[in-house]
């Protein structure tokens, strides 16, 4: 099973997608002990001192594919959610000064709770999904599929071409241009997509 992710996937506003959209797509993995599933609480890292949240949609691979077209890459989703992609940013920063990878900061144990996930008929504009991030009954973060600079379709036609995809892989598609922040001991995340809570946990 694959974890992969997109950084710097959304815009503040529509206009601004075709000046971003260089092709130059950032990817990266995230190991499946990663993972906090069945909206369990989230142990807070003994390693560091700056965890930060961004609330992301999930989209699951159904079926095999490599090389796959644009046109045909939006057939390869089966389900969709939403998660948090951790990044422990002191970690983080301390490998991108040594140009090492970004393992150790994102990939760590709890560094990616998913909520369950929902059928992908459920959502019929795959453009138009919004989503959105509440902590501790504040709202954080407010998405939708518009802003984003490299559609579903996008990355699973690109990152297809490098690496066969397969039924159960997960991709983090991205996190809106606003609102990432840090995260502390006692915080309440609650995530939802279309107005339904589907992920709500707490950092223990």
């Amino acid at each position: 099973m694959k974890i992969l992710a997109i950084g710097k996937n959304y815009v503040s506003n529509k206009e601004e997608i075709s000046g971003n959209k260089t092709g130059n797509q950032i990817i990266f993995s995230k190991p499946e002990s990663s993972l906090v599933r069945d909206n369990k609480d989230v142990v807070y890292p003994s390693f560091t001192n700056q965890l930060n949240y961004e609330i992301e949609l999930v989209i699951k691979i159904g079926k095999k594919g490599k090389d796959i077209s644009l046109e045909d890459a939006a057939s390869y989703i089966s389900e969709i959610g939403v998660g948090i992609d951790y990044t422990a940013k002191d970690v983080f920063n301390a490998c991108r000064e040594t140009k090492g990878p970004w393992d150790l900061g994102k990939g760590f144990d709890g560094a990616a709770p998913i909520s369950n996930f929902k059928p992908v008929s459920n959502f019929p504009k795959l453009d138009d999904i919004n989503f959105r991030l509440v902590i501790n009954g504040e709202e954080k973060q407010v998405g939708n599929t518009s802003l984003m600079i490299y559609t579903f379709s996008d990355i699973i036609s690109f990152t297809s071409k490098y690496m066969t995809l397969e039924p159960g892989d997960l991709i983090f598609t991205g996190t809106p241009a606003a609102g990432t922040g840090e995260i502390h001991k006692g915080d309440h995340l609650q995530g939802y997509v279309e107005g339904e809570l589907l992920l709500d946990f707490k950092m223990i």
